[in-house]
């Protein structure tokens, strides 16, 4: 049998991806600051992508977050 569809939290888990996913950058570009000296350059450059999808990612539950509220 499957789950119904209950959306009533919706916006709240989408604030709370926004928030872990604004914190995950933060953390990111902390140890780039404090490391970047010590890692390769493609290491790097994969921390500086991911973070860029990162940001992609918290636009797209912005506004996710428009469309339920």
């Amino acid at each position: 049998m499957d789950k119904p569809d209950n959306r009533s939290d919706n916006a709240a888990h989408l604030r709370t991806a926004i928030h872990n996913t604004k914190e995950n950058i933060e953390e990111a570009e902390a140890y780039l600051d404090e490391h970047g000296d010590e890692i390769g350059s493609e290491e790097s450059e994969s921390i500086k992508d991911k973070n860029a999808r990162r940001r992609h990612s918290i636009k797209r539950f912005k506004e996710e977050l428009k469309d339920e509220t």
